[in-house]
Parts: structure tokens; sequence; C-alpha cells
């Protein structure tokens, strides 16, 4: 069976059809007070941040808020002053980058607090409307302008396909700025994003997409940090904390392949029953390809030895969904290769690395693999991920910039089968490393490095 490694996403729904797979939910935990309440909703806007904890008055509210998504509305006390704090979760203790702030909140009034900004900028924007009911035949619509990279831009809200030179724009807004909210009859929408006073070139396009009725929508416009060439993508949350997110129709899926079956001859990688024009003519051993852009949609690929491409090795049916990345690696030996599929988080955190390893040495077994200090003994120490089996991935974890040593022996043994392998990582780094046989099999493992371990091909 082929190895896949969270390849099927779940998509959350909010009253918004046709979106993104960015979905959550952020309910917030806090009791409803007694007496007058104003609301607030906090958005995480700022696209090299990691996951933040939202607490108020002192108190965890919020955990693991992920860029793009908003929470939940929370009631609180009004005519008093509340402190609302935003927190990093950055290695080894988190790091407050927002307040505490205190804000002094009206009787019915909801408030929203983004988090905006490249986190060396960070810093909170509020808006403030008051409460109001949404009729099921409606949906209440807040426009964001949260992205620092784009310019000022016009929003248009229309039927789809209609033509924007005789539309009117839901508005036009700039860096930090909002649009709405406003109450518009539910249905089928097309949001366009152009230069704010022009009507092209359009910089986004959703495509058509359902507001649902009784939604009440903030819709926050994002620095695009994944795949296409939309400077922006939609970030939407309701009134609940469920999130979702709308691409691009442009937004391609990026994928790359990696050749790391240590007796298998050159690779050719044939999408979608193209086996005369190969997208990967030759791959050997230990070699990688560039990320490759790919219209979004399912993707039939066939691994077969360069030479002989009538003789399929590998073929499995990717998902390809818009704005994913994947990493599509030939593992095991050639007599029983397989693919191993990775989702490949790429968005770089400004406070921390990422690192990720893979076991993809057949001959090895189950192995322990050590993260230490840089000549660190292992022999007191417990292994950083225990009794590893062929084919597993880490997935991306961060780690504090610095240097370290990466060791991998057999489970429960202190004895190096890699390493020590001395690694510097750098805030906002990417970087994995993949343990490997031998060319043509077994001793001694080494390891194959890619993304900023390794130059692009």
């Amino acid at each position: 069976m082929p190895r896949m490694s969270r390849w099927m996403l779940a998509l959350v729904s909010l009253g918004v059809a046709a979106c993104g797979d960015h979905g959550g939910n952020y309910a917030p935990n806090y009791e409803i007070p007694a007496g007058p309440t104003a609301r607030i909703q906090v958005l995480h806007a700022s696209p090299d941040a990691p996951r933040v904890d939202v607490l108020i008055d002192g108190r965890l509210a919020i955990s693991g808020l992920d860029y793009g998504h908003g929470t939940g509305e929370q009631a609180l006390a009004s005519n008093a002053a509340h402190l609302i704090a935003v927190q990093a979760e950055t290695p080894g203790a988190p790091t407050t980058v927002i307040g505490p702030t205190s804000l002094s909140l009206l009787a019915n009034t909801d408030y929203v607090i983004v988090a905006e900004g490249p986190i060396a900028s960070i810093g909170p924007v509020i808006f403030s409307h008051l409460l109001a009911a949404v009729p099921p035949a409606s949906v209440q619509v807040e426009i964001l302008h949260a992205a620092p990279n784009a310019p000022a831009v016009a929003v248009y809200v229309t039927a789809p396909g209609a033509d924007l030179g005789s539309s009117t724009p839901f508005g036009t807004v700039a860096f930090q700025g909002s649009l709405g909210p406003e109450q518009i009859p539910a249905g089928a929408y097309e949001i366009r994003v152009t230069p704010a006073d022009a009507v092209t070139p359009v910089l986004f396009d959703s495509g058509t997409i359902t507001l649902g009725g009784g939604s009440d929508l903030v819709i926050a416009a994002l620095q695009n940090t994944g795949p296409g060439a939309a400077p922006i993508t939609l970030g939407v949350v309701d009134a609940a904390g469920n999130n979702s997110r709308i691409l691009d129709v442009a937004t391609p899926t990026n994928l790359r392949f990696v050749n790391a079956s240590p007796n298998a001859p050159p690779l050719s990688v044939i999408t979608n029953g193209n086996a005369s024009t190969p997208l990967v003519p030759s791959l050997a051993f230990e070699s990688f390809t560039p990320y490759v852009s790919l219209t979004a949609a399912p993707i039939d690929v066939a691994v077969t030895p360069a030479s002989t491409t009538s003789d399929e090795l590998i073929h499995q049916t990717l998902n390809g969904a818009a704005g994913s990345v994947h990493s599509f690696y030939a593992v095991g030996d050639l007599a029983s290769i397989e693919a191993l599929v990775t989702r490949d988080d790429d968005r770089r955190l400004a406070t921390q690395a990422k690192l990720r390893i893979i076991h993809a040495a057949p001959s090895a077994g189950l192995v322990d693999i050590y993260l230490t200090a840089p000549g660190a003994s292992l022999a007191a120490l417990s292994p950083t991920y225990p009794a590893v089996p062929f084919g597993a991935d880490t997935e991306f974890v961060s780690y504090a910039a610095g240097s370290y040593d990466v060791t991998i022996t057999a489970a429960g043994s202190k004895t190096a089968a890699i390493g020590p392998l001395a690694v510097t990582l750098a805030n906002k780094g990417l970087y994995t490393a993949v343990a490997r046989d031998a060319p043509g099999g077994g001793a001694p493992l080494g390891v194959l490095l890619l993304d900023d371990f390794a130059a692009t091909p």
C-alpha cells in the first residue's frame, strides 16, 4: 500500500462553498457573563508568525490559532476594561507579541481584533460595529485588508461572471482598513480584487462561491504564503469560530519528486497518462526536482524506469487540491518500491526554524532519532523521536535557531548508524533530512538533504 502523510484534508463548511482546505474551529471557552455584554473576535493575519494563543484578562481563551484563522465571538462584560494579549507559540516558551492591551467595551458592540503585519512590526488593528441579527435570507459580510504585501484595492462582490466595468465595488480599502459590515442577500457570488480605482488587472478571483443565509462573516484579505501568483487569499471566519479559506481560481498544486530507492534505476514520472512527454524524464537515486506547479485536479502519477516507460513501478492518483504542497518520494528497494507522499508546510516563520526528518532507509528497521546540542553524548539522553519505522515522517517541527547534531541509531541502541550530522538552523528556515541506504542498498547509511539544506536543483 502507498504511504501517505495527511494527504486527504477535511473542509469546514461555514456558509461559504467552493473554498480552500484551511479549515478549523476556534470556539471561545469563556462563560457568557450576566448583564450587558459586548463581543470580541480575534484574527491571526501575521504572515510570518507561528500559531498564537489568545489571553483574555490573563486567562487562556484560545490556543493554537493558526495563520489566516479567527476565533468565534466571545461575550464579555461591557462598560468595563478587559486585557487582551496574544502570545506566539515559540520554541521553549510562548512569546507575547501583542499587549496586554486594555479595551473598554461598549454594550451590544462587536470588536474584531486583528493581529496584522509581519511579526517584526505586528500590532493590533481593531474594528467595531453594533451587533445586528442576520436574517435567514441574508449574510453579513465585513471585509478586511490584512495583506501587507498588497496595494490599496477595490473589492467587487458581484453575481458570477458580472462585467467589472459596469459593476460597483463593495468598496476600496488599503492595508489595515475594512469595508462593512453590510448585509447582502444570501446566494452565489464572485469576489474579485483589483488595484484601487481600476478594474484591471484582477489580482484575485474567487470564482463562484456561495454565501449561506444567516451567516455573519469576517473575510480577511491575507498575504498569500502558498502556491500561485495571486498576492492574496481570503480567510473567512463566522461568529461561531468556523474557518475556511477562499483561493484564487488559478491557484495550482505544487509537487516535487524524490528518488530515494537505493537500487532503482533512474526513474521517469508520467502524469495523467502523458507517456510521450514525462513530467520528469530521468531522476537518479538521491536526486530530486524543484516544486512543479500543476493544475489543481486529481493527478494520475506513474513511476517507471527512465529507460522503459512502459514498465510501471508505482501507480497512484493524488488529490491535487488547490494550494496544496506535497513531495512524492519513491522509497524502498526496487522489488518493493512504493510511494511516500508528504504534506509540505512551506510557510516560513520569523521566530523559529522548521525541521522534518524522514526514515527512507529500507535496510535499517526501527530507528531512534536524536536532535541534540553539538557534541552531546547520547548515553543519558532519550531519543527525540523513538522507534521510528521505515516510511515514517516527523512532519515539520519548530526549533529555536541554532546549531544541533542529528544522530540516528538502531532503536534501543546508542551507536550511531548516521551522524552525528552537524546542522545549523536559522529563523525562517525550512529543512528536510531523509535517512537513506547506500547506493545499491544497505550500509553505510546516509542522509539526503532537501529544502534549505540543499541548493534547488
